[in-house]
């Protein structure tokens, strides 16, 4: 049992890390932002666009989420503890957790270690040059469909969110309300 639950993981992590965010460009209907390559494969990052500050961007990625029915279930203002931890000022650094509650529980359903996936999360990193990045883990959906032998249907359904996220990055990245 055990073996076969680290085998599914397995195949799950070798699908996301087969996944370079081009992969999906055509799937998307949000108005396109330059992708950057990332160090890590499997990883959607882009930059904020000039001027686009970065509680506009979190507002308008709570906005396009709220506008695609995923739901803001948590914000993890990582610098803020850092801060209190150190006693000064860093970097922006925070995790914003998006969820649609019907589809994590149909994949639950399916397979408890789905759980691991959930919910989803985008980053809002400033890097030491100041630029702001949004980073979100870009699921390869077919192979993961393939891989745990899913139903079109839930297949679908994942598919949706992955471009839901995509549309909210791309959103917060360009300041679009």
């Amino acid at each position: 049992m055990k073996r076969t639950i680290n085998s599914l993981i397995g195949s799950a992590v070798f699908g996301f890390a087969m996944l370079m965010p081009s992969a999906h460009a055509a799937e998307s209907t949000a108005k396109p932002v330059a992708v950057t390559s990332s160090a890590m494969p499997g990883v959607y990052k882009v930059p904020l666009a000039k001027g686009v500050s970065m509680d506009d961007a979190v507002e308008s990625m709570k906005l396009r989420a709220n506008a695609l029915n995923i739901k803001l279930v948590a914000e993890l203002p990582l610098s803020n503890q850092v801060e209190a931890m150190i006693g000064g000022k860093q970097r922006r650094m925070a995790i914003y957790q998006f969820c649609d509650a019907l589809t994590a529980k149909d994949l639950v359903d399916m397979n408890v270690d789905f759980a691991v996936f959930l919910p989803c999360r985008i980053a809002l990193i400033e890097d030491k040059t100041g630029q702001a990045w949004l980073v979100m883990m870009d699921m390869d959906v077919k192979e993961l469909a393939k891989t745990t032998k899913m139903t079109p249907a839930l297949e679908q359904k994942i598919t949706t969110v992955r471009n839901g996220l995509v549309e909210i990055v791309n959103a917060g990245a360009n300041g679009d309300l």
